[in-house]
């Protein structure tokens, strides 16, 4: 009998490409984002050319009673989650003293508050049946501070260390976490987040997002719980741990900043 995953932001992006995959691999899918044309359109698309089963959800998932809705109309429609993907999210760019509130506290509840109640509403379920993956996707962003995008790094430092603590917590239940943290990817994220003129990004080669799904779904399969994306990430993970904190703020200062 085919598995169910459920994606969130599934849209575009990463989200999108995860979608792609896992109807390749023959699972149901439950797509979840704000755009209801985009839903439907990839619904057909994947429908047409895997023969999969396609429930489209159309939810703002930074708002609160989002979480409990999608899980809510899941269980009357008697579809059982084995796989969740928490990929939506969404950064912003600029100094904390003239970034708009409105927007961080979207952020927050999007980045954390969403990414948490869900995976409390399914992960139960999950451990009831011995068996489930949850996905969650943070970003290199969150080994770090993050000067000129201060409360987006805080909100992915918050997606790897919640992320880590259940997934040992989970041993041995036939339930696994996994976190993805790939660093810029060509996606709509640069645009929205206003940093295409950030030197993280400018001028730069970025992997594809069809490269970090492809990436995600063997990390989700294997297990593995941190998944950092391509290997000069992996280094920049691991070197943050033995620099002096006020060197590394100063780094991604200087690495964040316009280019003009």
């Amino acid at each position: 009998m085919a598995q169910t995953v459920l994606i969130t932001g599934a849209s575009s992006g990463i989200g999108y490409e995860l979608a792609r995959i896992f109807a390749r691999e023959k699972y149901n899918l439950v797509l979840v984002a704000r755009s209801e044309k985009k839903l439907h359109d990839i619904a057909d698309e994947l429908t047409k050319a895997h023969g999969v089963n396609v429930q489209v959800l159309v939810k703002d998932v930074s708002m609160l009673a989002s979480a409990t809705e999608i899980y809510e109309t899941l269980k009357q429609k008697g579809i059982a989650i084995d796989v969740l993907v928490n990929n939506a999210g969404f950064g912003d760019f600029g100094f904390f003293t003239e970034t708009k509130w409105e927007k961080e506290l979207e952020m927050i509840n999007l980045n954390i508050t969403a990414l948490t109640a869900l995976t409390k509403l399914f992960v139960g379920d999950m451990v009831a049946r011995k068996s489930g993956k949850i996905l969650n996707v943070a970003s290199t962003a969150s080994f770090q501070p993050g000067p000129l995008m201060a409360v987006y790094y805080a909100t992915k430092a918050y997606v790897l260390s919640f992320s880590e603590a259940i997934a040992n917590e989970l041993s041995g239940t036939g339930v696994t976490v996994t976190v993805l943290c790939p660093g810029p990817t060509e996606s709509g994220f640069q645009v929205a987040a206003d940093m295409q003129d950030s030197k993280l990004v400018k001028g730069k080669k970025m992997p594809t997002s069809k490269d970090v799904a492809e990436y995600a779904y063997k990390a989700l399969l294997s297990g593995k719980v941190v998944a950092v994306h391509g290997m000069m990430n992996k280094i920049m993970a691991q070197s943050v741990r033995y620099t002096p904190r006020a060197v590394v703020r100063s780094l991604v200062r200087a690495m964040s900043e316009r280019t003009h």
